[in-house]
């Protein structure tokens, strides 16, 4: 689906994320989730980013493309609540909204202007690989941080649910991608907090799940609390 009401589309997030499953649930979480938002015509001139350089955060507003148009509903499962409680759709940041736009606060690490290009180098980001994006601002902290402020049903960040471990065959498969040097770190980091819905049941040892990254497969399952990370299974 694309922006509508007018809305342009005035960059696209180049993300690791290929699939839905195993994104963050919220951004800042996976600091090592490093992605690039390309800025399009007219909007790739360096005018349009001048200062920008300056900021450590921006806000990126954008549209959640791959949910289907009219599939919003007024009562969600929140996965924080376990997926067994329900709270309303502006109680929740479920991208089934009535009009799908998202919000992320993410940290910028560069602003590069080459060859006629802007892109803008950021992490700690939870938006799947091509997403539309309508607009970018500069996170203000002053203004942008409450110390004080309530977090309803999620008042602080997930606690570490897995323990992560690697076999012989995923370690030596991660050694080899020199391309990804933090690629260990940013595996570890998505399966710690559990990305699994949260109806699965542990029983289920077999059960392996998979989360498609860059251009593999991280293929792993679950027994007794601990995350085993199988191999990385080239698509």
């Amino acid at each position: 689906m694309s922006p509508a009401f007018g809305c342009m589309t005035v960059g696209i997030v180049h993300s690791p994320f290929k699939e839905k499953f195993g994104i963050p649930r919220q951004p800042g979480l996976v600091p090592q989730a490093a992605g690039i938002l390309e800025l399009l015509p007219p909007y790739n001139c360096p005018e349009s980013v001048s200062g920008l350089a300056d900021y450590s955060h921006i806000w990126i507003q954008f549209w959640f493309h791959q949910v289907e148009q009219g599939a919003w509903q007024p009562r969600v499962r929140p996965p924080r609540l376990g997926g067994n409680r329900r709270v309303g759709v502006f109680a929740s940041r479920s991208p089934f909204r009535p009009n799908p736009i998202g919000l992320s606060v993410v940290k910028l690490n560069e602003v590069r202007c080459e060859g006629g290009a802007v892109t803008l180098a950021i992490s700690g980001i939870d938006i799947l690989d091509g997403t539309p994006v309508l607009d970018i601002k500069p996170y203000v902290s002053y203004a942008d941080s409450i110390p004080d402020a309530r977090s309803g049903f999620a008042p602080t960040a997930p606690d570490e649910a897995l323990r992560v471990v690697f076999s012989a065959h995923a370690e030596r498969q991660i050694q080899s991608r020199g391309d990804l040097p933090k690629l260990r770190e940013l595996i570890v980091s998505l399966l710690t907090t559990d990305p699994r819905p949260a109806y699965v049941e542990d029983g289920r040892k077999e059960r392996v799940y998979g989360i498609h990254l860059y251009d593999f497969d991280l293929r792993w399952r679950v027994e007794n609390r601990e995350a085993l990370v199988l191999e990385l299974l080239l698509r």
